[in-house]
């Protein structure tokens, strides 16, 4: 029987679900020369597609174009499997929403527990080296939480992918932050910088950022607010609530106006959990 050179719609839509799903490239290779493709053709196409899909999107030049919004949040709540979220003020351009009833307090303290232990010096990753560096714009401790062991974590992932209408997949490891007296996060933005090349090894491990939920899990005695220098938006901690913003579109264009920080706390403590999601399969 003669080998395929050609891909067909069917094994071209089924070849961009194995690569979204994360499967192996032998094994994607071994189920297409199965299916009596030529293997020099199979691995040459496996190899060019996800190389194609590495590339950061182009960015397109001119204003920020707004489209759809990817949170459904134009009603009053979002319903997920375990729980109803309220919707409490929403902007859409940018599109920022803040929510309560994300996490119950018992969640919150949970996550807490589970982080303290594993807090450090929270770093930001260099635009010319790609290597994580602590500066002093970043005053926090932080821990990434692995949900590979544990039901609490899986849960709350699911949940948070359900309310940022998002695959789970694409979700980076929840990131609780803890701020002392004095701690800030000063404003920046949380897309990565295409044009500076130590950026390049995180772009491949997923593509941009695309949007951040910022959950938090106290209740902070004073100041600490999430702050948007550019909306002149100033957003209070409140325990189990959080804030969402978006931050590109369909064409690759990364919105400036989502610039935000964490404003020092000035008494207490603030804790609190971010979830980055990208625009593929993080890995």
């Amino acid at each position: 029987m003669n080998k395929y050179t050609r891909m067909s719609e069917e094994w071209d839509r089924w070849l961009d679900a194995s690569l979204d799903k994360g499967c192996r490239t032998q094994d994607i290779v071994a189920a297409m020369v199965a299916a009596h493709y030529d293997t020099a053709y199979a691995e040459r196409t496996v190899a060019e597609r996800q190389a194609r899909r590495s590339q950061p999107a182009p960015v397109v030049a001119g204003p920020y174009r707004y489209g759809a919004p990817t949170i459904r949040h134009r009603n009053n709540t979002i319903a997920t499997a375990d729980r109803t979220v309220r919707v409490t003020m929403r902007i859409e351009q940018p599109v920022v929403a803040v929510l309560d009833d994300v996490f119950s307090p018992e969640e919150c303290d949970a996550v807490v527990a589970l982080a303290r232990a594993r807090l450090q010096p929270s770093a930001t990753l260099s635009p010319t080296t790609g290597e994580n560096q602590v500066k002093e714009h970043r005053t926090s401790q932080g821990a990434f939480l692995d949900d590979s062991d544990e039901p609490l974590l899986q849960r709350l992932n699911r949940r948070i992918a359900e309310i940022m209408n998002q695959p789970v997949e694409n979700g980076e490891a929840l990131h609780v932050l803890h701020y002392g007296v004095g701690a800030e996060y000063k404003p920046h933005h949380d897309y990565f910088d295409p044009s500076n090349t130590g950026f390049a090894a995180t772009l491949k491990r997923g593509g941009q950022r695309v949007a951040t939920l910022i959950i938090y899990l106290n209740d902070v005695e004073e100041a600490g607010d999430t702050v948007f220098p550019k909306l002149g938006l100033s957003i209070v901690p409140r325990k189990g609530s959080a804030v969402y913003f978006e931050y590109v579109n369909e064409a690759g264009q990364l919105d400036e106006a989502s610039l935000h920080g964490g404003a020092p706390v000035e008494r207490g403590e603030k804790w609190v959990a971010t979830k980055w999601v990208r625009q593929g399969v993080f890995k």
